[in-house]
């Protein structure tokens, strides 16, 4: 048996993966790459292919796979296409941990099939929580898979867990940059263009999650998140915006005690703890100085102004099918933003437009889950039509 932990990286060409692959040549005595997999950038995946030579590579645009065979067929390397070859493989013997770093939706259905196997899950994809929370959550628990975070604002949350477990969680504060337009009026944000939103401030990311981080719906979508991966409520989560990106989120225990988790901002602390928990392997990442940064400081989020945030609160109140709904909406009109169709205030207008005319199911089926996601887009489309 290979003593040597198994690993299948979902989304290798993509902010996520590319920083996981980082993290795993530089111990190459404890890992084993197994899996990698890629949408459509089949350029990248087969230059990974070629660097680190994993037992099977997964193209999800089967129009490549041609593409990435020929590329390949001197290695000894197995290729595979499509959505179904993307479930299958995560179920290999070989494969221990399934850091799952794909986009959106995209992920839900892989990581269903990977905990099904029995595998670790290192979560990189908030969307799987945010649109199927109960399901992943319920079903990790009748198999007895660990998920452990990767999204370094939850990633805090576990690691000041640790060694609390049996003490109960009065409140979490998850910490946000504010984004490039931290303190805008709503006046303002009428005006901002594509490239000022993907000017994140403290953190290199892809572009998607880059205009969730500038309209909040990212922090939305983690406070959805936190919900389903710590068993909080709403009134036990709370946002606030920290602009130096220091403290990357807080746990309040019932004695009033406070545990914060610090450092600077790289996504690849979190992604190795998630891969090595329990065990904290030394890295030569660059270490904090409080003189460099000699004032942390804290403010509330402005939800008047940034309504996805309150949008994803209201969401999460309302149970069943609504953050499918939100989360479909939202990749949509994220999308119609970045091929400047619509306005940046646009969208979180679409995303309640969607919300509040969507039906709830309130206990639904895995059918009912996917559903609720093809009828959010049709009718975001709509409403980009509209707009």
């Amino acid at each position: 048996m290979n003593s040597k932990k198994g690993i299948a990286i979902l989304g290798s060409t993509g902010s996520i993966g590319t920083q996981a692959l980082e993290v795993l040549e530089s111990y190459p005595d404890y890992f084993d790459l197994q899996v990698l997999t890629a949408g459509k950038n089949a350029d990248l995946l087969i230059e990974q292919a070629l660097k680190y030579h994993p037992n099977s590579v997964v193209i999800g645009d089967e129009t490549l796979y041609q593409k990435v065979k020929d590329a390949l067929w001197s290695e000894d390397i197995h290729v595979y296409a499509g959505e179904q070859a993307l479930c299958q493989v995560v179920e290999s013997n070989e494969v221990h941990t399934v850091l799952t770093a794909l986009v959106g939706y995209a992920g839900l259905k892989p990581t269903i099939h990977a905990i099904e196997a029995g595998k670790t899950i290192a979560l990189a994809n908030k969307e799987t929580l945010v649109v199927a929370g109960e399901l992943i959550t319920k079903l990790a628990k009748e198999k007895g898979v660990n998920i452990y975070p990767v999204d370094s604002e939850h990633s805090a949350i576990f690691q000041c867990l640790v060694g609390e477990f049996q003490n109960p969680i009065e409140k979490i504060y998850l910490t946000a940059s504010g984004g490039p337009f931290r303190g805008f009026t709503y006046e303002q944000l009428k005006s901002v263009s594509l490239a000022q939103a993907l000017k994140h401030p403290n953190w290199s990311m892809g572009a998607k999650i880059t205009i969730d981080s500038a309209s909040l719906m990212n922090k939305g979508l983690e406070v959805i998140e936190a919900k389903w991966l710590f068993g909080l409520n709403t009134d036990q989560i709370d946002v606030i915006v920290h602009p130096q990106s220091i403290v990357h989120s807080l746990v309040q225990f019932e004695d009033g005690s406070m545990k914060a988790q610090m450092g600077l901002p790289d996504m690849k602390l979190p992604i190795q703890y998630a891969l090595t928990f329990p065990q904290r392997l030394p890295t030569n990442f660059p270490r904090f100085n409080f003189m460099d940064y000699p004032q942390l400081t804290f403010e509330a989020p402005d939800r008047k102004v940034f309504k996805n945030l309150d949008l994803a609160f209201r969401v999460m109140d309302m149970h069943g099918t609504a953050a499918c709904s939100l989360n479909a909406a939202n990749e949509i009109a994220v999308d119609a933003f970045l091929n400047e169709k619509i306005s940046f205030l646009e969208i979180a207008e679409i995303n309640q437009a969607v919300v509040e005319s969507a039906t709830n199911v309130l206990t639904p089926s895995y059918e009912q889950y996917v559903q609720a996601d093809e009828v959010a887009r049709e009718k975001a489309r709509e409403f980009i039509g509209k707009v």
